[in-house]
């Protein structure tokens, strides 16, 4: 029976542990240093101990800290440890303010336990990683693999095998479709021809069987079939799925396994994470959008007789109409003056339309002097209060808190087919372009790297990044245009 490697968070199980036990002995040393006792003799440093635990697994998953661990350079694994370490402090910090223990549990205590856990985290993977290493090379526990390709790709998928240094196989030999005058490629032995391959793996007793596509023919079929009959793994090498930044896995559809590729995915807890976390953000951000509305709502009539709310149709994920709702902020014939001002827009190509100084917006006026004078519109643009009633939205669920931003239907019909990857996932009111300088971003491709970025890159710790990040945006007065 094939033992298939760990999946998930499980993958490295070791490593969560130990990282755990690497916690609690960063709590002993801090406590022996700062009290001279065991951390464990009181309530409150058995609670500490509890929460340090709990903190540690919560950043472990949502922060995925232990992806590619196996793969990660000195100082690679220096940074991703400091990280990690941080935001477990982070929310033992939050914990010991919501609780008011922050008093009784040392402050100096906690930025000892903090360092420990980084410093004593940081060695442990790196001893372990090598430890690990060395017993897998010493006790030979390699699977035997026979690699089956054609003449043209072999030498290329041998040399991809082979420099895997984490790989549990061990490559015996190469099996090619066709016939040549060849006894070795790529440094590995050619051992039989395709019709004589099966005989080869029941003598030799192979433990699995890599298939190079594409591999086409009667010999290549019967060859899969006998391996299927004789109980070996087979591996079967799809090549257009090897696309850089696109994410795989293999699932069940209609009974039939397939394999799927994606920009990205979300787990079932994940999506719940994001989804629940949207539910109370919109909660809390429709109330605020009210009381905004009641505030800011009499002025904008005043100035600009007509509703307070505007909505437009724009474009949500994979393309789907959707309905946003904003505060009004700009003339009720804006889109009318559109076409007369699109020789100002500052975004080059057109994808976007954005102005230095709009007119259109409510209190906006040119002098006679040529001076600019702004009024309530440029005001709740400028602090973003306008985004507010997309609050609705997100607790509807057309968007998300965190997402890209959604394109209106004149913007999407210009997409390119790379554009449209921005249309992945649900749109939301904040995002990685609008955190990163989007006063400055004139070039449509950038905003488009940057949401794919985003796309790629998903996990839930990134979204309450982008949103702290929303806030210091907010608050230096670099708000959106």
């Amino acid at each position: 029976m094939y033992k298939r490697n760990a999946q998930g968070w499980s993958k490295h199980l070791d490593f969560i542990i130990m990282d755990e036990i690497c916690l609690q002995i960063a709590l002993i040393f801090a406590a022996y240093i700062r009290l001279r006792q065991w951390p464990y003799t009181t309530q409150l440093g058995k609670i500490m101990a509890f929460a340090l635990v709990l903190a540690d697994a919560v950043v472990l998953v949502l922060n995925n800290s232990m992806h590619n661990v196996l793969k990660r350079s000195f100082f690679r694994e220096l940074y991703e440890s400091f990280k990690h370490s941080l935001y477990v402090f982070a929310i033992v910090s939050i914990y010991m303010f919501a609780t008011q223990t922050g008093v009784l549990f040392s402050r100096l205590m906690s930025f000892m336990v903090f360092g420990f856990h980084f410093i004593i985290g940081f060695i442990f993977r790196m001893v372990w990683k090598t430890i690990s290493r060395n017993i897998r090379i010493g006790f030979g526990n390699f699977r035997s693999m026979l690699v089956v390709s054609t003449p043209e790709l072999a030498e290329e998928i041998l040399k991809r095998l082979s420099s895997d240094p984490h790989a549990d196989y061990k490559i015996v030999g190469v099996v090619l479709t066709e016939n040549t005058d060849l006894n070795s490629i790529g440094g590995f032995p050619i051992v039989a021809d395709i019709e004589g391959a099966a005989d080869y793996i029941v003598r030799e007793w192979i433990d699995s069987v890599y298939f190079e596509s594409p591999l086409y023919g009667s010999d290549v079929v019967k060859l899969m079939d006998a391996c299927s009959t004789m109980g070996i793994p087979t591996h079967y090498h799809v090549p257009y799925m090897t696309r850089q930044g696109v994410k795989r896995f293999s699932e069940k559809i209609a009974g039939t396994t397939v394999l799927t590729s994606s920009i990205n995915y979300a787990t079932p807890i994940q999506s719940i994470l994001k989804r629940g976390f949207d539910i109370v953000a919109g909660l809390f951000g429709s109330i605020f959008a009210l009381l905004i509305m009641a505030i800011v709502g009499p002025i904008i009539k005043k100035q600009s007789p007509g509703p307070i709310l505007f909505k437009q149709e724009r474009i949500g994920k994979n393309g789907k109409h959707i309905t946003i709702y904003k505060i009004r902020s700009m003339r009720l014939d804006a889109d009318e003056l559109k076409e007369k001002y699109m020789k100002e827009n500052r975004v080059k190509d057109g994808m976007m339309f954005k102005l230095d100084f709009d007119p259109r917006i409510i209190g906006n006026k040119i002098l006679e002097d040529g001076t600019h004078k702004t009024g309530i519109g440029e005001f709740i643009r400028k602090t973003s209060l306008d985004e507010f009633p997309q609050f609705f939205n997100v607790l509807a669920g057309s968007m998300s808190t965190v997402g890209t931003r959604p394109p209106t239907i004149d913007e999407f019909e210009k997409y390119k087919y790379h554009h449209r990857a921005r249309m992945a996932v649900k749109p939301g009111i904040t995002g990685l372009w609008q955190v990163s300088g989007r006063s400055q971003i004139t070039d449509f491709e950038e905003v488009v790297k940057l949401d794919t970025e985003y796309i790629a890159n998903w996990s839930f710790a990134m979204d309450i990044k982008i949103l702290f990040k929303t806030v210091g945006v907010l608050f230096s007065k670099k708000g959106a245009l």
